[in-house]
């Protein structure tokens, strides 16, 4: 995988790829590349927002930098010293503080490096981030598509993505003869299935 795109010939070749697609690119807003960040506190805070509101998410990631003053930043040794009720007593739950101590635990024995991540494919590296208690698929798309700006992840399971496109295409399936219809479709977009899937969400607003 390379860890940087063109944005701008990303765009053009969704253009003229697909006429469906492209009605949505140019009714969008520019969407820019997003910056790399650091994948092992990037799994943290993906953790932290499953299943709640992105105020809740916010909220509760402020208390769980509070206990790593003066810095902020969750160090992996910090983390795993950490007991299950402090980190409770933020605000997460007991399933949640497991899994962030299994993430700073697959980041102590090093395997969280940004190197050898960036060089898999996009099935390897789902494969090497779902050994991890409590991270699944989608969170290992999400992380390719947002915290490294991988060009071509398209996440077919995400529930925005298959609402965009029942709606552009008409699709009427449900279950995996949607998802195997969207794989489909989305040929046509390589090698930039994941700008694709960003103007898929802007496009649901």
């Amino acid at each position: 995988m390379n860890p940087t795109y063109d944005h701008a010939a990303a765009r053009a070749h969704l253009l003229a790829a697909d006429p469906v697609l492209a009605a949505v690119v140019q009714a969008g807003r520019p969407i820019p590349p997003t910056p790399h960040e650091d994948l092992y506190l990037a799994l943290l805070r993906a953790i932290v927002s499953q299943q709640i509101s992105t105020k809740a998410a916010a909220a509760i990631w402020q208390r769980v930098t509070s206990l790593f003053l003066p810095e902020g930043y969750p160090e992996p040794r910090a983390l795993l010293a950490l007991r299950e009720d402090e980190l409770r007593a933020v605000g997460l739950s007991r399933q949640k503080a497991g899994y962030l101590k299994a993430i700073a635990d697959y980041n102590e024995r090093g395997q969280l490096d940004y190197e050898h991540l960036t060089s898999l494919s996009e099935e390897a590296f789902t494969q090497h981030l779902t050994a991890i208690r409590g991270v699944g698929r989608w969170t290992a798309q999400m992380l390719q598509m947002f915290a490294l700006d991988q060009p071509d992840v398209f996440s077919e399971g995400d529930l925005g993505v298959q609402n965009a496109m029942r709606r552009l295409y008409n699709l009427e399936e449900t279950g995996r003869a949607l998802q195997k219809k969207m794989l489909l479709i989305a040929e046509t977009w390589r090698p930039y299935r994941t700008l694709a899937c960003k103007y898929l969400w802007q496009y649901l607003g």
